[in-house]
């Protein structure tokens, strides 16, 4: 009798100890990887989602010109970061910066750019308010 107590408090132990798990609320990664390549900053997932946008559609990280390293967006490299943010000259615009979080491909600037907010290689749909802050990772064009 003192065998079945004992298996049915592990038991009961074991139940309420995962119930409690699925609660824990999850602390954001220090690097996630996608295909080998780090992404640094406040990842929650391997997608490139962040801390600071996770929809569906955020699934971008942008390569930053001053660190040469992969952020999820801008300010998980100024809360990260130990120097100032360097955008990315227009000439350097062929330069691949942007990785898909989905299929793990680096596009070029500019190819991200034209890609009408779809990974080209995997078809993946790209977050289309992301436009609103090219001016804080790209050059911007002169105004005429």
């Amino acid at each position: 009798m003192t065998l079945r107590i004992f298996l049915l408090a592990a038991l009961l132990f074991l139940f309420l100890g995962s119930s409690f798990a699925q609660e824990k609320v999850l602390e954001p990664l220090k690097v996630s990887q996608i295909r080998g390549i780090n992404v640094f900053g406040k990842p929650i997932d391997n997608q490139t989602r962040c801390v600071h946008w996770h929809s569906d559609l955020d699934i971008i990280a942008i390569k930053f010109k001053c660190c040469d390293k992969y952020y999820p967006c801008f300010s998980c490299h100024e809360e990260e970061a130990d120097h100032e943010h360097q955008v990315w000259p227009k000439v350097e615009f062929d330069q691949k910066a942007i990785l898909c979080g989905v299929c793990g491909n680096e596009l070029g600037i500019q190819e991200y750019m034209d890609s009408n907010n779809t990974c080209p290689h995997c078809k993946s749909s790209f977050n289309p308010g992301c436009s609103k802050h090219y001016h804080l990772y790209f050059e911007k064009e002169p105004k005429k």
